[in-house]
């Protein structure tokens, strides 16, 4: 049975909240893939957890053995570690854990891209954060959501070019989907320890619906120049076929 907690549910959640705010293909695909990060605590996904640790130590001793900045490997075995010793739905469904969590995973991307300009002659920086949020979505997103993202992703690269890379709105769009999995999440019957490890207080439905409001109430007033804009083409073309 699909419960709206799902891997499904938590991808076209993150989904309708990413186009809320955001226009580029980059910020919704990690929008989307950071709704998919949380549960990677559950245990079903332990074997995930291992092969992250291990891929972490890889990076690590690779990097350092070529004397290149080794903290990128640090950081996925942090992540690995993290997700290993926390309990379901509690520290990384909490504020705390939502911090952490769009840190590290914010770092990894951000060094990973400065360290490949740092070392390769290729100048399409958006290219560049395009292969690795790939790279990023092998790791947390369910292989049924992989097969559809990679190619959905790809199309939209090309009709969809910003060409811009900006590390705040990278560090946003993760924040704001590890957000909407722990928003989501509250509407189940066990709820989420939002304040965990301080506490062990939970919080349920209620806690989502203000927060899914002031979501929205946020996406108008981002959008508001945008709406304004075509509220006053809307007036303009009125008074033009009145006219005519």
């Amino acid at each position: 049975m699909i419960t709206i907690s799902s891997y499904k549910g938590h991808s076209i959640f993150a989904l309708i909240l990413s186009l809320m705010f955001f226009h580029s293909p980059l910020l919704i695909a990690l929008t989307l893939i950071g709704a998919n990060i949380p549960d990677f605590d559950h245990k079903f996904k332990k074997d995930n957890v291992y092969k992250l640790i291990i891929l972490g130590l890889i990076v690590f001793i690779s990097l350092y053995i070529l004397k290149l900045p080794y903290y990128i490997g640090l950081i996925l075995v942090f992540l690995g570690v993290t997700f290993y010793f926390s309990e379901h739905r509690s520290f990384t469904h909490s504020i705390f854990g939502i911090l952490t969590l769009t840190s590290a995973v914010s770092l990894v991307l951000i060094w990973s891209f400065q360290l490949i300009i740092a070392l390769t002659n290729i100048n399409n920086r958006y290219l560049i954060m395009a292969l690795l949020i790939v790279a990023v979505s092998f790791l947390f997103l369910n292989k049924k959501v992989l097969m559809l993202f990679l190619p959905v992703f790809f199309i939209s690269l090309f009709v969809f070019n910003t060409g811009n890379v900006d590390y705040i709105e990278i560090v946003l769009s993760l924040c704001l989907g590890i957000f909407s999995h722990v928003v989501l999440d509250s509407f189940t019957p066990s709820g989420i320890k939002i304040f965990a490890p301080i506490s062990s207080k939970k919080v349920y439905s209620n806690f989502g619906k203000v927060s899914i409001f002031i979501l929205v109430v946020l996406a108008m007033i981002y959008n508001f120049p945008l709406l304004f804009g075509l509220f006053e083409q809307y007036v303009y073309t009125c008074l033009v076929v009145c006219s005519i």
